[in-house]
């Protein structure tokens, strides 16, 4: 007789947590690339660059030429962008003391991953350690934005929730048409540049947080991961911060656009935190929808359709975009948000940030006249 055994049969998890409000602050984190001034080349200079901030924070990321700017907890997304716009401003400042500048988009044109230094600090040289060339080639750049949520399983419930709208997010936020010199035909070759990692994309649901605290400290107790902060999936709660985490975005070559796919952030935490309120149960989608929808966006940006879940109908991305915004609207005017929120009718009116680049190349077929306009806009 075979016996199964329950794949979760293990003591109740003890995992500590922030949850405890207060709710819907917002931070911001942006990956931004190090430049040569004159050649827009990637250059490994981020222990030159790293200095300390009125507000926020200034950090080094895997690699030598990646810098990552993050703002405080901030209540709503223009505290948020009079934070990002600072942090901007000052390492280009800085960058343009040592003949560099300042990028944002999801790669970079035509760098060569093995031409990266790894930062040194442990974290990062151990995880190539683990990972080898899996890590070696990340040489992507994304945006995350955390969302505060006041009580633990209900930041299982926005998390959980959030799923179905990663598609949407990645669509807006598309900003990597080129990798290694070559037009990949992706809206975001970010994204399965990234999917070479381990744990990553769409996430598990968890039943509450008592089962996601289970899991975490099973991963933990068999050495697998050292924390939960080596889950990198598209949203992922984060205890220590008391957050929601969104990460499926490309970074933002406008601030702007950064805001303003912020404030759709926190209105969608918003409203799922309410919808937890108040009782209700989420709604259940197949996982191969949901990843297959996420390819969809990866590959045709807002260009092309999304299954418009739960039904089976294909739908323009745009329009999906659409009716979200609408929907978050008054939870955004509620936040103080809205006026940020109106940065994402520009990316659906005149493109996502893959498509203008996309626009710029088709000129001259140039990739620096790509970095060139990246390094731009990224000052505005």
């Amino acid at each position: 007789m075979i016996v199964y055994v329950p794949v979760y049969d293990y003591p109740a998890g003890s995992m500590d947590h922030k949850f405890t409000g207060p709710a819907y602050t917002i931070g911001i984190e942006e990956e931004l690339m190090i430049l040569d001034a004159e050649t827009y080349e990637l250059v490994n200079a981020i222990e030159t660059l790293l200095e300390p901030a009125p507000a926020g924070d200034i950090k080094p990321e895997l690699m030598e030429s990646v810098l990552e700017v993050s703002t405080d907890p901030c209540a709503n997304t223009a505290e948020a962008g009079d934070q990002l716009r600072a942090l901007r401003a000052q390492v280009r400042e800085t960058a343009a003391r040592k003949d560099l500048t300042i990028g944002s988009a999801g790669t970079h044109p035509f760098a060569m991953w093995e031409d990266q230094r790894i930062v040194a600090r442990s974290r990062y040289r151990d995880l190539v350690s683990a990972l080898r060339f899996v890590a070696r080639q990340e040489l992507i750049f994304g945006m995350h934005v955390h969302v505060g949520v006041d009580d633990p399983d209900k930041a299982i419930h926005v998390a959980n929730g959030m799923r179905v709208h990663a598609p949407i997010l990645l669509g807006l936020s598309a900003n990597s048409p080129f990798w290694r010199a070559d037009a990949t035909g992706l809206a975001s070759a970010r994204t399965p540049i990234f999917r070479a990692f381990p744990r990553v994309g769409i996430p598990p649901t968890y039943k509450d947080w008592a089962d996601y605290a289970q899991r975490i400290e099973f991963m933990v107790d068999a050495r697998v991961i050292e924390d939960y902060t080596y889950l990198w999936y598209d949203v992922r709660p984060h205890p220590n911060f008391g957050t929601v985490e969104v990460r499926v975005m490309d970074s933002q070559t406008r601030v702007e656009h950064t805001l303003g796919l912020a404030a759709l952030v926190q209105g969608l935490v918003k409203e799922l935190s309410e919808h937890f309120d108040s009782g209700q149960e989420l709604s259940r989608y197949p996982f191969e929808m949901l990843d297959e929808n996420k390819w969809l966006a990866a590959r045709h940006g807002l260009e092309g359709e999304l299954v418009d879940l739960p039904t089976r109908e294909r739908v323009s991305a745009r329009e999906l975009a659409r009716r979200l915004i609408d929907r978050m609207r008054e939870h955004c005017q509620d936040l103080g948000s809205d006026g940020e929120l109106d940065a994402v009718n520009d990316l659906l009116d005149r493109g996502n940030g893959a498509a203008r680049q996309v626009v710029v190349y088709e000129a001259n077929h140039d990739l620096r006249e790509v970095v060139a306009e990246i390094v731009a806009a990224t000052a505005v």
